[in-house]
């Protein structure tokens, strides 16, 4: 046994007391060097302790809701290429509309003895959905991180940007540009993100415009779908009651806006501003090109990586949230409010 220690040791690179722990299932490695001894296991012909051999493989499942808003696929690419990076394969399972749930698709992932899950939008961010099977999860020893919402009932490390932040940038914005009839479309308001969103936009509305924040949420925020034609139907709303600019809270949501401002004769950004969020890929080629709040994407990626690896590793991060800050994007939506004089 202690010649096969060393041989295994020797041919990854590590000690035999990490040779040790990764044999015996023991916390405290990170995930890249127990790959290494898993395979130098393989390379020398040994068999994998029983133990070890359902989670040997190194995948890692990723749960996004849809894949048709550009933004999920480039959160999954900035995942899959950090996780491969660290010798990890990434499998995608992506939720569609009267397809596999986020409860079945967990299933099937844990089946297939992933080593973690990184969940994206998923569940967690809806406030009114049951979050005991989150926890069911980690009894199962499976580790996971959350993307994209908050929940203070789940042990588990989340990675979000700052919305709110988000929204006091839009709205600076706009109110520099002399817009004092700033409307907010997005999404169910029982989803976390949205719930931030409204928070920093009625702050921000209130603090640079005056406005109660009764009157704010009543008139100026409508709810819809995060759809072309979500943001259809939310600024058609918000033009019948004189909004000249409209905040969304998704770039696919904005481009959906101006195609209604422009249904209503009006031109972009000469009568109407928007800004979007997200700024997703190609968001910059689009006519005219979109002024957003850049969600940090790669960041984010990263950071949910690392963390899972951390977990994977047996050394978990806080059971807490990591916030990453947006930037606005300036391009060619936005401009001075019709009538009026922008800001110095």
């Amino acid at each position: 046994m202690t010649a096969r220690l060393a041989d295994i040791a020797a041919q990854a690179g590590v000690s035999e007391a990490t040779v040790s722990r990764v044999l015996n299932g023991k916390p405290g490695v990170a995930g890249a060097t127990r790959q290494s001894v898993l395979a130098a296991l393989d390379v020398l012909g040994y068999e994998r302790p029983v133990r070890l051999r359902r989670r040997s493989a190194g995948l890692v499942g990723l749960i996004t809701p849809e894949l048709e808003n550009p933004i999920f696929p480039a959160l999954a690419q900035v995942i899959g290429q950090a996780l491969t990076r660290q010798g990890y394969t990434p499998v995608l399972a992506t939720q569609t509309p009267g397809g596999s749930t986020e409860d079945e698709l967990t299933e099937m992932l844990v089946d297939r003895g992933v080593s973690g899950i990184i969940f994206v939008s998923g569940l967690h961010a809806d406030t009114s959905a049951d979050t005991q099977r989150y926890e069911q999860l980690r009894a199962q020893g499976v580790p996971f991180v959350l993307v994209d919402g908050f929940s203070p009932k789940v042990r588990a490390p989340f990675i979000s940007p700052d919305d709110r932040a988000a929204m006091r940038l839009a709205v600076t914005h706009l109110v520099s540009l002399g817009h004092t009839r700033i409307g907010l479309a997005l999404g169910p308001k029982r989803f976390v993100p949205v719930q931030r969103k409204i928070e920093g936009f009625v702050r921000t509305v209130q603090d640079l415009l005056a406005l109660p924040p009764e009157e704010i949420e009543a008139d100026l925020v409508q709810h819809s779908l995060y759809t072309l034609e979500g943001g259809q139907a939310a600024a058609s709303a918000l033009l019948d009651r004189g909004c000249t600019a409209v905040v969304c809270a998704s770039d696919m949501m904005a481009l959906g806006a101006i195609r209604t401002a422009r249904e209503r004769g009006f031109e972009v950004p000469d009568d109407i501003s928007v800004v979007g969020f997200d700024d997703s890929p190609l968001i910059a080629f689009t006519d005219p090109p979109l002024t957003t709040v850049r969600k940090p994407v790669p960041s984010m990626g990263q950071a949910a990586v690392r963390t899972l690896l951390e977990e994977i590793g047996g050394t978990p991060a806080p059971h807490s949230e990591f916030v990453f800050m947006p930037e606005l994007v300036v391009r060619g939506s936005t401009a001075s409010a019709p009538g009026g004089r922008a800001r110095p």
